[in-house]
């Protein structure tokens, strides 16, 4: 069976920066950190003071009152964020296609804050006061099912939860559907919200986060100085779509995807493989599928999270990969603007890899000041690159050894 081209059709995004894939590009390519002092946690709580919360979302503005009620918050940002891809996309799902549309949402951990909440009513009221909904709250898999929902897509319905590699790995897997034939469009990315008491106490505990108080500051990837990541929240989707089905419609095509990998480091609960040997399996996985050579890659979107082991590790896995290319290649870490989103890490950089094709940009890491000797690569440094670009890697490394990358593609 010959393999589909598949294309993408479709962004939307709900982040720190902007609560729509275009303000968000906006805010990356002009530099702006959208993390700032924490508020949805008491920070005179916690050693960490400092988050790349979303403000100024509205979930009436995308569901009814009623049914966001029923909704976590990582939910309603994935409902919100695919309405607006598929809106994006042109797409109108009705009967004519409804089975041949699918959605894949990966999300790392659930509904973090419904589970506090409940948990409160449970130890002060008893079982009886916990909510019906609790449960369909709380699952990873809610989102996809709920975007399911509301737009109506009956084609496959999955969630990958492989912690940060989350949406990274949805999107590869829903790649693989449309590409073997299973559907004729995805609905796919990463959400999360996890800025939370328990959340944020236990990535504090483990000493996982940065304890810079500095918020336009505290993340740093590669620089010497790196201390910690920075917890974000959100979500970013795309919509995904055969090549035959996109031209039919005559959609506007952002780039293609080509490639996709994801191994396992089969090594530690948290830290990556020595030397990051799962993610350069996973590079080289993607590369080899893509059909192409590690030379014509023009940039990588990195895992890049502010950690010392991460970043060092990640920049000898692209050496071993691209060999004398690495020193060629751009290679960035937008989580320097928009934090950590876990989860949905994946997804909003699926869409900053896919508008950076689009608009020829390269992203800057931010707040890089020091080099470090481990880290020797161009990290294209604080200040966005306007270069045309071919190839684009996008990395995400989570917890548990999971490595995922895809290859996206200009589409020609």
């Amino acid at each position: 069976m010959n393999n589909r081209r598949v294309v993408i059709t479709g962004v939307g995004a709900v982040a720190s920066l902007g609560n729509d894939a275009d303000t968000l590009w906006d805010n990356i390519i002009a530099g702006k950190s959208g993390i700032d002092t924490i508020t949805r946690v008491n920070k005179d709580d916690f050693p960490v003071h400092v988050a790349a919360e979303i403000k100024d979302f509205d979930a009436k503005d995308y569901m009814e009152r009623k049914e966001a009620r029923k909704m976590d918050l990582f939910t309603q940002y994935a409902v919100a964020a695919s309405k607006m891809a598929v809106e994006d996309a042109n797409l109108v799902i009705d009967d004519s296609n409804a089975e041949r549309v699918g959605v894949w949402i990966g999300c790392g951990i659930g509904g973090m804050d419904t589970y506090e909440d409940q948990l409160r009513k449970f130890i002060d009221k008893g079982y009886r006061r916990v909510s019906p909904f609790f449960v369909p709250m709380l699952i990873p898999d809610m989102a996809a099912g709920q975007v399911s929902i509301q737009l109506g897509a009956k084609g496959i319905n999955s969630c990958t939860v492989t912690a940060c590699a989350s949406g990274t790995n949805s999107i590869g897997d829903a790649f693989k559907a449309v590409q073997r034939g299973d559907v004729d469009c995805m609905i796919t990315g990463g959400t999360e919200a996890p800025i939370t008491n328990m959340a944020f106490a236990g990535f504090s505990s483990m000493k996982a986060l940065s304890f810079n108080e500095d918020p336009k500051k505290a993340s740093r990837p590669f620089d010497q100085n790196r201390d910690g990541f920075i917890m974000g929240e959100g979500a970013g989707i795309l919509v995904l779509e055969s090549l035959e089905s996109a031209l039919a419609r005559d959609a506007k095509i952002y780039a293609e995807i080509v490639g996709y990998g994801a191994t396992g480091d089969a090594y530690h609960i948290t830290a990556p493989a020595e030397g990051g040997e799962g993610g350069a399996r996973a590079m080289q996985m993607a590369i080899d599928d893509a059909g192409i050579s590690p030379t014509e890659v023009d940039y990588i979107n990195a895992h890049g999270t502010s950690t010392g082991l991460n970043d060092k590790y990640e920049t000898l896995a692209i050496k071993s990969v691209f060999g004398e290319h690495a020193y060629s290649l751009a290679v960035s870490s937008t989580k320097s603007m928009t934090g950590h989103l876990l989860g949905a890490a994946g997804g909003i950089e699926g869409v900053i890899a896919v508008k950076s094709i689009d608009d020829g940009i390269i992203p800057a890491t931010i707040n890089y000041e020091t080099p470090d000797p481990d880290c020797d690569l161009d990290y294209v440094p604080n200040e966005s690159r306007k270069q045309d670009i071919n190839y684009v890697l996008s990395n995400s490394l989570g917890f548990g050894g999971h490595n995922a990358t895809i290859v996206f593609k200009k589409y020609q």
